[in-house]
C-alpha cells in the first residue's frame, strides 16, 4: 500500500496517496491508448484489498474498476475525506480527497478504480455508502524490522517499545517510539489525565496502521509512521519509573560501562557542569570523570558553568557513548568556572576526552567555508579550520549565521591554540577515525605564531614569477627550436637531393647493367645465328651426298638394266624382262629417294615457308595410296622459328608418317603444332594397333626411326615422349623452346660459294 509523505508530522497528515484527478486521468488516456491489450485482460472488478495492493505499478495506471466493503481503520480529521478501509484480506488507501469522510469504525462499501499511487497502489476517484458499524479488526504483531521495511504498509500491526518522546500536538498524542534499534513516529487520542512527560521511559505495545512516507518521484520508502485509532490500542505495558531524578546519580563516564541492572530501556540520571549547549541538538556535560554528549529537543538555555542534572537513555553513536531522549534541570549549585584540559595527541589516539572541553595547538593548513542549512531565516554558516599537529589532522568548527570574519582573517601557517569542546568519531574496533573541535564562540582560537615569510600568498606570488620566467625560457625555446626545424629542413632537402642523386647513379648502374645484357644477348643471337647458317650448310651438304649416294647410284643401276634389256631383247626375251623388272623397282625406289631430297633442298629464300602446310602436304605424299586421312590443326600464334628447327621438325613429322604408313594399319593421323611464346609443341597422333615402347625394334634389327627422331629433338635442346598402348594408338610429343630466328642475313655469295663447293 502506498502512504504518501505527510505533509506536515506536526499536523498529522497522512502521505498523498495519490495523484490530482488531471493527472491520472491523462495517464489512463495514454494508458488506453498504448495498451488496449492489457487494459481487455483486467476489465473484472477487484472486490478485495490485496487484489488491489498486488497490482504493479503498470498494471495499477489502467484505472481497473474495485468495488470493496470494510471496516474503516483510519480517517484523521486533517486528511480532508482520506481513509484507510480493511476487509477480510488487508487494508487499502482510499484516496477520497475533498470528499465527506467516514468515521473509524464504519463499515463501508467502497467503488472507484485503481491507481499506482506514490509507493502502493491506491483506490481513487472513489463514492462510497455506509452500511453500519463494527469493532476493527484484530492487529496481527509483526517485528519492528518487518513494520520499518515497508511491506506493511496500509496494515494493521501490533509493536511494542519503549517510549523515547512524548508530547501533546492539538488534540493528537505524539509518541515517538524505539524498538530493536528502530525509531518511529505514532499518534494516537490523548489519554484523560495523563501528562505526556510520564510515559517517556513508558513500556507500551500499539496497534494501529502502518502508513509509510515515501519519495513520490522515485516511488522509494523512507520511514514507517503508526496511526492509532483508540484509546484501547494504547496499552501501557510497563509504566515509567516515577521520579527519575530521585534515582542515584551515574557518573558521566559510567553510562557505557559494566552494570548489572543494565536495560535498553532504563534511564539513567546523571549531573554536570555545562560546557556547551547547542540548542534543541545537544548539551555538553563534564564532571570528574570526564565529559558527555547529551542529545535533547529541549530549547531552554543553559550558561556555560551551569550545573545541571539530566535523565536519559544510554546509547552509543560513532561507538562512543551518548545520552539521548534526555531532559535537564538546573540545580542550585553555583555557576563552576571552567577551565579546559591541555591534551596530548596520544590520548586523543587513544579516545580519551570525549566530549570533553580541551585545548590543542596546531597549524593551520587550510580552511572551509559553507552553508549548512536555513535556520529562523538567515543561513548557518560553518566556517572549518583544518590544522596538524606532530602526527594528526583535526577540525575546529563554529556555526554562525554570518561569515565568520575573525575566523577568515587567520593566515593560512599560523600556530594556532584551540579550545573546544572534543568530538571523536571511532570505529568498530576502537580505532580513532577522526576529531573534531567544537568551538563555544570563535575567540576560542588565539594565535601563537604567525606564518613566516613562505605564506601560501608569497609562495603563488614565487610560482608566479618562476612562471614567468618559465615562459620566457619556453619562448626562447621555441624561438630555438624553431632556427632548428629550418637548418633541420635545409638538411633534410640536402639529404633529399643527395638520395635523389644516388637513386639516378643506381638507374644509370641499372640501365647499364640491362644494356650489357641486351648485347650479350644479340652477341648470343649472332652467335645462334652463325650456327644456324653452319648448320644449314652442314644439312645440306648432307642431303647432296645423300643424292649423290642414292639417287644417282640408283639412276646408274636403272642405266645399266636398261641397257642389258636392250641387249637381251631380241636374244633372250624372258631374261631380258627380268632386267626390266628390275629397272621398274629401281625406278620406284629413285621416286622415293627423290621426294625426300626435294623436300630437302627446297629453298626458303624463294618461297614463305609455313610449317602447318608442310606437314600437311608431306605426310599426304607419304600416306597417299595408303588410304590414311591427315589432319593437321595449329594452336595459338604461329611463330617464326629458325630454319634449322622448322627443317627438324619437317623431318620428324616424315618420319612419325613414314612409321604409322608401315606399322600401324592406321586410318586416321591428327596432327598438332601448338605455339607459345617459350615453345613449340608437335603432336602427331594415330588410331593404329600401337606398340609398347620399351620393347619395339631399335637400332639393333635395323629401324632407326624412333632413334632419329629423338637425336633431332635432342639437336634443337628438345625433348620427345612417345605414348603408345597396344589397340589404341600411338602419340608422339616433341617439345622444343622457341629461339627466333637471326635478323642478320647470310650473303648470297657464301651460298653459292657452298653450292659450287659441294
Amino acid at each position: 500500500m502506498v502512504t504518501p509523505q505527510s505533509q506536515s508530522m506536526k499536523d498529522k497528515m497522512p502521505p498523498r496517496r495519490g495523484q490530482p484527478i488531471n493527472v491520472w486521468l491523462l495517464a489512463l488516456l495514454l494508458s488506453l491508448v498504448s495498451a488496449p491489450a492489457a487494459v481487455a485482460q483486467t476489465v473484472h472488478t477487484l472486490t478485495n484489498a490485496m487484489d488491489v495492493l498486488a497490482l504493479s505499478a503498470s498494471n495499477a495506471l489502467l484505472a481497473i474498476p474495485i468495488h470493496v466493503k470494510g471496516v474503516v481503520t483510519v480517517a484523521e480529521p486533517t486528511w480532508a475525506g482520506r481513509f484507510f478501509v480493511q476487509d477480510a484480506s488487508g487494508s487499502v488507501f482510499v484516496d477520497n480527497r475533498g470528499n465527506n469522510q467516514p468515521s473509524v469504525g464504519d463499515v463501508v462499501e467502497v467503488w472507484g478504480i485503481s491507481h499506482p499511487g506514490g509507493y502502493a497502489p491506491v483506490i481513487t476517484a472513489p463514492h462510497f455508502k455506509i452500511v453500519g458499524t463494527a469493532p476493527l479488526p484484530p492487529a496481527h504483531t509483526v517485528t519492528i524490522e518487518r513494520l520499518m521495511s515497508g511491506a506493511e504498509d496500509s496494515q494493521r500491526v501490533k509493536i511494542s517499545g519503549i517510549v523515547r518522546m512524548a508530547q501533546e500536538n492539538t488534540d493528537r498524542l505524539e509518541v515517538e517510539l524505539a524498538s530493536g534499534g528502530y525509531r518511529l513516529h505514532a499518534y494516537s487520542p490523548v489519554p484523560p489525565g495523563i501528562n505526556p512527560q510520564s510515559l517517556v521511559g513508558a513500556k507500551v505495545i500499539l496497534r494501529g496502521t502502518a502508513a509509510a512516507a515515501f519519495n513520490a518521484p522515485l516511488r522509494h520508502f523512507v520511514t514507517v509512521t503508526l496511526f492509532v485509532s483508540q484509546l484501547e490500542d494504547f496499552i501501557i505495558q510497563e509504566p515509567a519509573p516515577a521520579g527519575v531524578f530521585d534515582e542515584p546519580l551515574i557518573p558521566l563516564n559510567g553510562i557505557a560501562q559494566f552494570r548489572m541492572d543494565r536495560s535498553p530501556g532504563n534511564q539513567v540520571h546523571v549531573k554536570g557542569v555545562v560546557t556547551y549547549q547547542r540548542s534543541g541538538q545537544d548539551l555538553f556535560l563534564e564532571d570528574k570523570t570526564g565529559g558527555l554528549q547529551v542529545k535533547t529537543s529541549q530549547t531552554n538555555l543553559f550558561q556555560p558553568g551551569d550545573v545541571v542534572e539530566a535523565v536519559g537513555f544510554p546509547a552509543v553513536d560513532n561507538f562512543l557513548p551518548v545520552l539521548e531522549d534526555a531532559v535537564f534541570r538546573k540545580t542550585a549549585a553555583p555557576r563552576v568556572e571552567l577551565a579546559s584540559t591541555n591534551v596530548a595527541v596520544a590520548d586523543l589516539q587513544r579516545g580519551l576526552h570525549h566530549a570533553e572541553l580541551v585545548t590543542i595547538s596546531g597549524r593551520l593548513i587550510d580552511r572551509l567555508v559553507k552553508g549548512i542549512g536555513q535556520k529562523q531565516d538567515n543561513s548557518d554558516i560553518r566556517t572549518t579550520l583544518v590544522l596538524q599537529t606532530t602526527n594528526l589532522y583535526f577540525t575546529a568548527e563554529r556555526d554562525t549565521t554570518e561569515e565568520n570574519s575573525l575566523l577568515g582573517s587567520i593566515p593560512i601557517g599560523s600556530l594556532v591554540q584551540v579550545t573546544g569542546i572534543c568530538l571523536l568519531e571511532s570505529d568498530a574496533d576502537g580505532k580513532i577515525k577522526s576529531v573534531r573541535i567544537l568551538l563555544p564562540t570563535s575567540h576560542n582560537v588565539r594565535i601563537l605564531q604567525k606564518p613566516g615569510w613562505l605564506t601560501p600568498q608569497h609562495l603563488l606570488i614565487s610560482l608566479a614569477v618562476v612562471f614567468a620566467v618559465l615562459l620566457l625560457v619556453v619562448s626562447w625555446s621555441v624561438m630555438v627550436s624553431k632556427k632548428n626545424l629550418v637548418l633541420k629542413s635545409l638538411v633534410r632537402e640536402k639529404e633529399t637531393a643527395q638520395h635523389e642523386l644516388q637513386e639516378a647513379h643506381d638507374q644509370l648502374e641499372e640501365r647499364v647493367h640491362e644494356r650489357t645484357a641486351q648485347l650479350k644477348v644479340e652477341m648470343t643471337t649472332r652467335k645462334e645465328s652463325e650456327l644456324q647458317f653452319r648448320a644449314v650448310l652442314t644439312e645440306r651438304t648432307r642431303l647432296a651426298q645423300e643424292l649423290h649416294d642414292t639417287l644417282e647410284q640408283t639412276m646408274t643401276g636403272i642405266a645399266l638394266q636398261l641397257d642389258l634389256v636392250a641387249n637381251l631383247s631380241d636374244k633372250n626375251p624372258g631374261n631380258a624382262l627380268h632386267h626390266l623388272k628390275l629397272a621398274r623397282n629401281l625406278m620406284r625406289q629413285s621416286q622415293v629417294d627423290l621426294r625426300q631430297s626435294v623436300w630437302g633442298l627446297r629453298s626458303r629464300a624463294t618461297e614463305k615457308f609455313n610449317l602447318a602446310n608442310a606437314l600437311m602436304t608431306n605426310g599426304r605424299q607419304i600416306a597417299g595410296g595408303a588410304g590414311i586421312h591427315i589432319g593437321v590443326e595449329t594452336v595459338g600464334d604461329t611463330v617464326a622459328l629458325s630454319e634449322v628447327a622448322e627443317e627438324n621438325l619437317l623431318r620428324i613429322g616424315q618420319e612419325a608418317i613414314t612409321n604409322v604408313v608401315k606399322h600401324s594399319g592406321a586410318t586416321h593421323v591428327r596432327i598438332e603444332l601448338e605455339y607459345t611464346s617459350k615453345k613449340v609443341i608437335l603432336r602427331i597422333k594415330d588410331d593404329g594397333k600401337g606398340f609398347n615402347p620399351e620393347a619395339c625394334a631399335g637400332p639393333g634389327d635395323g629401324h632407326f626411326g624412333l632413334l632419329g627422331i629423338r637425336e633431332r629433338a635432342e639437336r634443337l635442346n628438345g625433348q620427345v615422349q612417345f605414348t603408345s598402348t597396344p589397340d589404341q594408338g600411338t602419340c608422339v610429343r616433341i617439345e622444343i623452346p622457341v629461339v627466333q630466328p637471326s635478323e642478320s642475313v647470310i650473303p648470297s655469295e657464301s651460298l653459292e660459294e657452298h653450292e659450287e663447293r659441294i
